[in-house]
């Protein structure tokens, strides 16, 4: 019973006392003050509205359907709107959003508008940028660019109406056959936690919300509604929970979402040691916690344990939440604490700030830094003889055989509620001729009528069906025979091959399809190298993928190797700038590539009830430490393209200029390049680095 409520029968029975004793006096008296009393109360109730300072009274002045109401989301039908980009369900301001709050419009609260990221703003109806996935990200080790690449998604989301960006997913690489693992960053927990919190005080740079997800151990898409992730308490903190904590302390994200499955028999969403012992009590977070998608267990439990906000909400939790408190189930001291963490969170928003949005930011400029991004963001995991990098009308260069269907068709993001809906997608066919090569004309005909065939492309299931890449999934590989190889060697001066894996939300990645090469792929690279190099031309592959894949097989086979990830929609001009040198290649990977899938410790995945974490947290880098014998490519790995820093300037003297040298050297301190080969280093480039590599380089030069 509110406080007005109390007043008011109080006052009533006070009255109805006087009456009875024929106190005319004093009924008269009370009358007056009651009357008073009733027009001051109705004038409040008319004229309280929220504001950052009376936050306490709104809550006393909501009813406890309002309150109730308000902890419940929008509705599965602002979802389906999000899907389909129609407002036909639910009654959402930015139809083709993920979802919504619910509004008390009589105390001036708003509804809020909740969209997916983290590659770049989620809405079906518009048009934004796809920036590279989180693997580029934190394959990149500068989180000032990260935090750039934040501020120009915060921007979008602030543009096109959005106040919380459900974004970004940090969960822990467990196992490479993870289907959400592009969205994630790395399997080390510091490198996770550090990256995202740049990428979060990016977001929030802008007034917009970050959602830091998915809390806690969704390290399997596989039961991911129902499979129980156990795992020892020092694993759990050590490695699962580390980055969660590192956002909290360094970013303050404005909200944090619970994970579908269960944490050691307790589904993360009702866990009150999750989610106030340790979350709130711990680490002081301060903000809202909500759920994942129609992930609606106990109504009361969740609320109990600290899960704010119902989403996407349904009129059953409501009654949910009014029949405990009345049966004394739920305390309403539980449910002021969510309503006001919901009204903290609400005051913070662009909607409460009466924010008019643009539906028009600056795609061409943020275009521009997703292209630097997503060339920051590449590895190079292999360069012979200086393979790379490759420049237009050089000797040798002057016309490219370019293989593989995502050449002609290039992943730029994974599928799920990480997908976005770009304007368009720079291809590695159009980059390459944008940097000035010429490509086979034969080849280019015969992949671009392959890639326009749908009857091609890998069929999607579940909600990657709805939600991926515009409907479509990638291309499955083209199969060529020796003859049309030989005739493309024959015709050009070098190869390029792109190899492309895809993967999403809801499924996890085949071994055979996926983690390894298929059948196609590698006959396809096998040929192409035999054919090309036995005409003494180089090959190079790119590998465009969505997670880890096994190179040991075949990494001895091409010249080079370049990892561009899912880079975003700038994805093909942005390798070229890295295959022709004009970015000097700087990234290092962020997981470990084992020779084999034998050689993953975490060998329990892909259970849909249970999976037990028995290597503990003997996981990824912490094992291939141990384990080299394990390892294709190690954490950190990375190379660069030194002997463009030694090579002659054309002289004849096969030396640069002191001033060259200085030139280059401040290009690499510029991009803040670990420019060294040098795997077990994990800092940027700092100035006394570059002041030992300048003098390395000066002495190497005068030889």
């Amino acid at each position: 019973m509110s406080a007005e409520e109390t007043a008011f029968n109080r006052q009533h029975t006070d009255l109805f006392t006087s009456m009875k004793r024929g106190k005319l006096q004093s009924f008269i008296i009370l009358s007056f003050l009651s009357s008073l009393f009733a027009t001051g109360t109705a004038s409040a109730q008319t004229t309280l509205t929220l504001a950052p300072d009376n936050i306490e009274q709104v809550i006393d002045a909501l009813t406890l359907d309002e309150k109730a109401k308000l902890l419940v989301g929008a509705g599965l039908g602002s979802t389906i709107d999000g899907v389909i980009g129609i407002p036909i369900l639910g009654t959402s301001r930015v139809p083709g959003a993920a979802g919504a709050t619910q509004a008390v419009k009589r105390l001036g609260i708003p509804d809020i508008i909740l969209c997916d990221g983290p590659a770049g703003v989620r809405i079906k109806n518009y048009k934004t940028t796809s920036v590279p996935c989180g693997i580029s990200l934190a394959s990149m080790r500068d989180p000032e660019m990260v935090e750039l690449i934040g501020a120009l998604v915060g921007n979008e989301a602030k543009e096109f109406g959005v106040d919380v960006l459900l974004a970004p997913g940090m969960n822990i690489m467990r196992n490479p056959l993870c289907g959400r693992n592009y969205e994630y960053f790395s399997e080390d927990p510091e490198l996770s936690g550090y990256t995202a919190a740049a990428y979060i005080r990016g977001v929030q740079s802008q007034g917009v919300g970050c959602t830091a997800k998915h809390f806690a151990c969704n390290n399997q898409e596989t039961g991911r509604k129902g499979n129980d992730s156990q795992v020892d308490e020092q694993t759990l903190r050590n490695i699962y929970l580390r980055p969660f904590e590192i956002v909290v302390k360094e970013a303050q994200p404005w909200t944090v979402m619970t994970s579908y499955n269960k944490l050691n028999g307790t589904y993360t969403s009702e866990s009150k040691w999750l989610l106030t012992d340790v979350l709130r009590g711990e680490w002081g977070f301060d903000g809202l916690v909500m759920t994942d998608w129609d992930d609606a267990h106990d109504t009361k439990v969740q609320i109990a344990a600290g899960n704010d906000l119902l989403e996407a909400g349904a009129s059953s939790q409501t009654r949910d939440i009014k029949k405990a408190v009345n049966n004394g189930t739920l305390s309403i001291d539980a449910v002021n604490t969510s309503v006001r963490r919901l009204l903290q969170l609400i005051v913070k928003t662009p909607t409460f700030s009466g924010y008019k949005y643009s539906n028009a930011p600056d795609l061409t400029a943020h275009a521009k830094l997703s292209r630097l991004a997503a060339a920051k963001g590449c590895v190079l995991l292999k360069n012979d003889d200086s393979a790379l990098p490759i420049l237009p009308n050089q000797e040798n260069a002057s016309s490219i055989a370019l293989f593989g269907a995502s050449s002609y068709d290039l992943i730029a993001g994974g599928k799920g509620s990480g997908s976005v809906n770009t304007p368009y997608v720079v291809h590695l066919s159009q980059g390459l001729e944008n940097a000035g090569f010429t490509l086979d004309g034969v080849l280019s005909t015969d992949y671009t009528a392959y890639a326009n065939d749908d009857s091609n492309r890998e069929k999607g299931t579940g909600i990657t069906a709805l939600f991926g890449s515009m409907g479509k999934g990638a291309l499955k590989e083209k199969a060529l025979d020796v003859d049309y190889i030989r005739a493309a060697a024959e015709r050009n001066d070098l190869a390029v091959i792109t190899i492309g894996k895809q993967s999403g939300e809801e499924v996890d990645r085949d071994v055979d399809k996926d983690f390894n090469l298929t059948a196609t792929e590698r006959a396809m690279l096998e040929n192409v190298v035999a054919e090309f190099h036995a005409l003494g031309k180089r090959v190079i592959v790119v590998l465009n993928i969505c997670g880890v894949v096994e190179t040991a097989s075949w990494k001895d086979l091409p010249d080079a190797i370049l990892c561009s990830w899912l880079p975003g929609m700038e994805g093909g001009n942005a390798i070229a700038d890295v295959l022709t040198g004009k970015v000097i290649p700087s990234g290092r990977l962020p997981m470990t590539f084992p020779r084999s899938y034998a050689d993953v410790p975490s060998q329990n995945f892909g259970d849909k009830s249970v999976t037990k974490y028995t290597e503990g947290e003997n996981m990824g880098r912490r094992y291939y430490d141990a384990h080299p014998e394990a390892v294709s490519y190690p954490y950190g790995y990375g190379l660069t393209y030194y002997d463009m820093l030694l090579v002659g300037d054309g002289n004849g003297d096969g030396r640069k200029s002191i001033a060259d040298l200085t030139y280059l050297i401040q290009l690499l301190i510029d991009e803040k390049s670990d420019v060294r080969s040098d795997i077990n280093r994990d800092g940027m480039l700092n100035k006394t680095d570059a002041e030992a590599l300048v003098r390395e380089l000066l002495n190497l030069n005068s030889k």
